[in-house]
Parts: C-alpha cells; structure tokens; sequence
C-alpha cells in the first residue's frame, strides 16, 4: 500500500510530449484523476495521463518549491530530468498503485 506522501510529478500525452508539472499530498490518487479524465482544461484537453517522472519530498512545503523551480525550467531541461529517471519514458503509476 501506497503511503501518502508529498510528490512532485511530471504527466506526458506521450514520449516527448505534452508535459504538465504539478504537486501533490497524494500521488496515486492525484494520477488516478489524470487518468480518468477528472481534471479539467490543459490537462484533458491535451490528454496529459502518462506519470513520466516524480518525486516524492518531506514536506509539501519542499514540493511546492521543487514544483515552482521545475515550472521555470526550459522544457529541454525537463525532458533531460525525466530521461534521467526514465530513460524508456515507462509510465510510472504501476510503480505507485
């Protein structure tokens, strides 16, 4: 069983697509919504439901500094951080349900 734990994650409509970078308290649950098309706006509408890389913090304070920082970044930056992880771009949510 999964425990709750803060997280910063990066969701993809595919390999080098799409990203959305977000933060959560609760991983599964908040990639559960993603993929079941409970989110509304940018991320249905650009089909944004594979979990291509997180990270799990120890505080939500820490992920929402590590989200902000992520956001600025270039988007080939983001793409070298998830290539870092997940070299196949392997949707992750089997790691976490």
């Amino acid at each position: 069983m999964w425990n709750r734990q803060p997280a910063v994650y990066i969701m993809a409509s595919k390999r080098n697509g799409t990203l959305y970078t977000g933060v959560t308290g609760d991983l599964p649950a908040r990639v559960w919504q993603h993929k079941n098309g409970e989110e509304k706006g940018f991320v249905r509408e650009y089909g944004v439901t594979m979990l291509a890389y997180f990270e799990l913090c120890d505080d939500i304070h820490a992920a929402i500094l590590r989200e902000k920082q992520i956001k600025k970044w270039r988007r080939a930056w983001k793409l070298e951080l998830i290539e870092g992880l997940n070299p196949g771009w392997r949707d992750l949510s089997a790691d976490i349900f």
